[in-house]
């Protein structure tokens, strides 16, 4: 039994608590997933109301602003590689590669 002065401290260490059995915390885990679940899914159904589907003219703008880019890149990084390779080939002919 616990005394009165370690009951009046709030030490009841003599005490025996039950604990939560293995059922009981499969019970908690698998409510827990559950509300996690909910909370996700409307979470989706909340940010898919904010999608705006692009009409016939933004995907054409954009379609050819993208076909644009890449052109522009590919004629950048072939300048760019023609560059480094004439500067290479000129750096190991100077040091007497073939």
């Amino acid at each position: 039994m616990a005394t009165e002065s370690a009951i009046k401290k709030g030490d009841d260490s003599s005490i025996k608590r039950q604990q939560p059995g293995a059922l009981s915390n499969v019970q908690e885990g698998a409510l827990g997933a559950w509300g996690n679940l909910n909370r996700f899914l409307s979470d989706v159904r909340a940010e898919m109301k904010k999608v705006v589907t692009p009409n016939r003219k933004e995907v054409q703008t954009t379609t050819s602003v993208v076909i644009v880019t890449v052109f522009i890149f590919g004629f950048f990084f072939w300048v760019t590689d023609s560059v480094f390779s004439r500067a290479l080939q000129a750096i190991l002919h100077k040091l007497g590669a073939q």
